[in-house]
Formats: C-alpha cells, structure tokens, sequence
C-alpha cells in the first residue's frame, strides 16, 4: 500500500477509511479535551456543562475534517441534511460521553480527564460505525 494512497487518494476502503477516522478523530479529541479542561480547571464550568460545549466544537472540527479528507462521498445529496444527521450521530455519542463521564467520574471516582480518555474510546467506535454506515456508505 501505497502512502500517497493512504493520505491522499479518495477511497472507499472501510480500513483506510478508519485509519483516516483515527487521525480526524485525535484532532477533533484535541479541541475536545483541550477546551473541556480549560472550561472546567479556568472557567470554572461544571465539567459535564463543559464536555457538552467542547464535545460540540469537536463535532464541528470532526465533520469538515470528515468531508474533506475521510468520506467524500455521501449518500445525503443535500449538505444540511447530511450535517443534520452528521450532528445526530454526535448527539447520541454525546449522550453516552454524558453518562460514561458521570458513571466513571461521580461513581467511579475517576478523574474527569481519566473519564473522558476512557468514555472518548467508547464513543469513538460508535462514531465512525454509524457515520460509515449510516451517511457515507457508498458501495
């Protein structure tokens, strides 16, 4: 396998594509935990309240990197639509970083930043399973 192929050609490979996934998803992981740190530890945010603003800057950062380099073709003609659903796939994977977050945090008194590594894993898989699947499956 070619490394132009890997970070370059468009391509429908469900192995390439998770690969590419895997470097979107730690960037828009960096916008996430990044500011949900800086929310709570600086603007005093409640740390739930504060995953649920970060989470939603990621999800923007995950789409446009997404579009762009991961799924270019869709199987949702109109772009707002696409988004639309794009954004309910990440609500749902919000909602399970709200409760793997509490149930880790508030019971399993691990720390917040421990909580969301382990709760950003989770969610990552349901993430590009239902994306892949469900908006960008093409074949």
């Amino acid at each position: 396998m070619e490394i132009k192929n890997l970070f370059f050609k468009p391509t429908n490979n469900v192995f390439l594509q998770l690969i590419r996934y895997t470097f979107v998803g730690g960037v828009a992981f960096l916008v996430d935990y990044g500011l949900l740190y800086v929310l709570t530890e600086y603007g005093h945010l409640y740390y739930l309240f504060s995953a649920t603003l970060s989470f939603l800057f990621g999800l923007v950062v995950n789409y446009l990197l997404s579009k762009v380099w991961v799924f270019q073709r869709s199987v949702i003609q109109k772009k707002w639509i696409e988004f639309l659903v794009f954004s309910l796939i990440g609500v749902i994977g919000l909602i399970f970083t709200i409760f793997f977050l509490k149930i880790f945090t508030d019971y399993c008194s691990i720390h917040y930043m421990i909580s969301k590594i382990i709760t950003t894993i989770i969610v990552f898989l349901w993430n590009f399973l239902a994306r892949k699947y469900i908006i960008f499956n093409t074949q």
